[in-house]
C-alpha cells in the first residue's frame, strides 16, 4: 500500500474516532453507554472482503466503529438494510449512530464468536438447526420496494466470468481459447437456467460460518448483509452447507438440505418439489457461487492485496469438481479443469491437494 493511501487511511481512522466520541457523548443516555471521561480508543478488527474497516471501542459495553468510504461502499444502504432486517426479526447489529455522507457508523457489538469457531462433530447438528431457522425467517421477509435488487441472470453471469478473468487469466497467466470460452458459456447457461427456475426470495448473499455470530441466549447474529438481493431460494443454503471454510460429508449435507426443503415447504417459502429437483437446484446454485469464488479470491489477492483467501481455494476446487462430475451436462467443465487448470494450480505455493481439502470425520445425528 503506497504512502499516500496509508496516510489517508490513518486520517480517516482519526476522524472516525473523533466522530464516534462525539456521538457517544451526545447520545450516551439513550445508548446505555457511560459518558466518556478519557480519549476514545479504537482497536482494529479483521474486516470482510470489501473496503470497510472495523474497530472495537474501549467503552463498556464495547461497540463497533465502522469506516465505510462512501465512494467505495454504500453506507446509507447498510443502515437501511440493518433497520429493515431488524424490524423483520433478524438479529443484525443495531445502528447506534451513522454519518452516511462521510461513511462513519457506530454499531452494536455482536462479539467475536463466529459460528465457524464453534462447529465440530458434536455441535454441528444443533448449531446448523439454529442458523437454518434464522435463514427460514430471512426468506419469509417480504420484498421492500427498491431495497433488494434482483439477483438476475446478468449479475449471476457477471460473477461467474470472474473465474476465467481472474483465476485463469490474471493469476495463472493463461489465455482462454474461443472453444474453451464457448464451453464455459454452455456450463454457465445450465446454472443460470436452474437459478431462474427457482422461487425467488431475499438472499443474504454471504450466509456462511464467518458471518453468523453466536451469543448465549440470543438468536444468531447476522453480519455482512449489505449486498443482499432478491434471488434463488437455494443460494444462501448452499453458501451455508457448502461453506468455503469448512466441509461436511456429502450425505450429511444433502440430508440437511432436504430437511430445509421440508420446513421451507411447510412455511410456504417454496412449493412442493421433488428431492431430486431440489438437490439439483442446491448443487448447481452452489456451483455458481464457487465459480464466482474461484475468481473472487484471486481478485482480492491481486487487486486488493488481501493474501488470506488463496489458501481456501482448494476446498472450493473440491466442491467444484465433485459437483461437476455428478452431472453429465457439467462434465466437460470438470474434464477441462482437471486437464488444463489443475496442473497450473499445483505450481502455486499456496496450493494443496484439493481431493482432501476440508476432510473431517463423518457426522452422525439422531
Amino acid at each position: 500500500m503506497n504512502e499516500c493511501v496509508t496516510e489517508g487511511l490513518d486520517q480517516r481512522r482519526e476522524e472516525l474516532r473523533d466522530w464516534a466520541a462525539r456521538a457517544l457523548v451526545s447520545g450516551h443516555d439513550q445508548l446505555s453507554v457511560p459518558p466518556l471521561r478519557e480519549t476514545l480508543h479504537l482497536r482494529p478488527l479483521s474486516g470482510d472482503a470489501g473496503f470497510r474497516r472495523y474497530f472495537r471501542t474501549d467503552t463498556s459495553p464495547s461497540l463497533i466503529a465502522v469506516d465505510s468510504p462512501p465512494q467505495r461502499t454504500n453506507p446509507s444502504r447498510f443502515v437501511a438494510l440493518a433497520d429493515y432486517l431488524r424490524r423483520n426479526g433478524i438479529h443484525t447489529p443495531l445502528v447506534i449512530a451513522a454519518d452516511v455522507e462521510r461513511g462513519y457508523m457506530l454499531l452494536e457489538d455482536l462479539g467475536d464468536t463466529q459460528l465457524l469457531r464453534e462447529l465440530d462433530e458434536d455441535s454441528v447438528a444443533g448449531l446448523y438447526a439454529e442458523v437454518m431457522n434464522e435463514l427460514l425467517c430471512l426468506q419469509q421477509i417480504k420484498r421492500a420496494e427498491g431495497l433488494f435488487p434482483p439477483y438476475d441472470r446478468a449479475l449471476l453471469h457477471m460473477e461467474m466470468r470472474l473465474l476465467p478473468e481472474w483465476l485463469v487469466g490474471k493469476l495463472l497467466q493463461r489465455d482462454i481459447s474461443d472453444a474453451e470460452d464457448q464451453m464455459l458459456e454452455r456450463t454457465f447457461a445450465h446454472l443460470l437456467d436452474s437459478a431462474s427456475a427457482q422461487p425467488q426470495v431475499l438472499v443474504h448473499r454471504d450466509y456462511h460460518s464467518r458471518n453468523l455470530m453466536l451469543r448465549d441466549g440470543e438468536s444468531p447474529g447476522v453480519v455482512d448483509f449489505q449486498d443482499a438481493v432478491w434471488g434463488p431460494v437455494t443460494y444462501d443454503l448452499a453458501s451455508l452447507l457448502r461453506d468455503c471454510y469448512i466441509r461436511w460429508p456429502r450425505e450429511q449435507v444433502e440430508n440437511w438440505a432436504l430437511t430445509y426443503r421440508a420446513i421451507a415447504t411447510d412455511a410456504g417459502v417454496i412449493p412442493e418439489v421433488s428431492a431430486e429437483t431440489f438437490l439439483r437446484w442446491f448443487d448447481w446454485m452452489g456451483l455458481q457461487r464457487h465459480f464466482k469464488v474461484l475468481g473472487l479470491f484471486p481478485r482480492l489477492y491481486l487487486r486488493d492485496g488481501k493474501h488470506g483467501y488463496l489458501p481456501d481455494l482448494p476446498l472450493v476446487i473440491r466442491y467444484t469438481v465433485e459437483v461437476c462430475e455428478r452431472y453429465p451436462e457439467l462434465t466437460p467443465f470438470a474434464d477441462w479443469f482437471r486437464r488444463e487448470i489443475l496442473p497450473l494450480l499445483e505450481q502455486q505455493d499456496w496450493y494443496r491437494d484439493y481431493r482432501t481439502a476440508g476432510e473431517r470425520q463423518a457426522v452422525t445425528t439422531e
